[in-house]
């Protein structure tokens, strides 16, 4: 089933909501800590979770009519995560590092990006960075 542009795209913001919500909700850098890693100190809250933002970024991949490979790819990130957060302590500190969401939703938006061309977010999701070192006005 081929997706159109329009799904696509629509998929592609779908795939940045969840990412930010799951792993990016604050982030230094290269690290980040979102619902997910918040919700793995939480016994079978944080499972049921990650399980559920999982399904709806797998949704999100069919949608946009994502390859096999990428879902599969996708599949195995959040199996990985999922599945981290089952295991008490160890686990849960392993949940919130690891960022399963933010990489499955990085492997839909690559697939997207090359079969359908770069995505754009609306304005209101853009958030102004201070001007840091001459780089001024950079949009995350």
């Amino acid at each position: 089933m081929a997706a159109t542009q329009d799904k696509a795209h629509q998929a592609w913001r779908a795939a940045e909501r969840i990412k930010r919500l799951s792993d990016r909700l604050v982030g230094v850098g290269p690290i980040g800590l979102g619902l997910d890693g918040i919700l793995a100190w939480v016994p079978v809250a944080g499972t049921v979770y990650s399980v559920g933002a999982g399904v709806l970024l797998l949704g999100a991949g069919l949608r946009g009519g994502a390859s096999i490979m990428t879902l599969g790819r996708m599949a195995a990130y959040l199996v990985l995560d999922s599945a981290s957060s089952t295991v008490p302590v160890a686990g849960w500190a392993v949940d919130t590092l690891f960022p399963g969401h933010l990489m499955a939703a990085k492997a839909l938006q690559k697939d997207i990006e090359v079969r359908h061309g770069p995505s754009a977010l609306p304005d209101s999701w853009e958030r102004k960075r201070r001007a840091k070192g001459g780089r001024k006005g950079v949009k995350i």
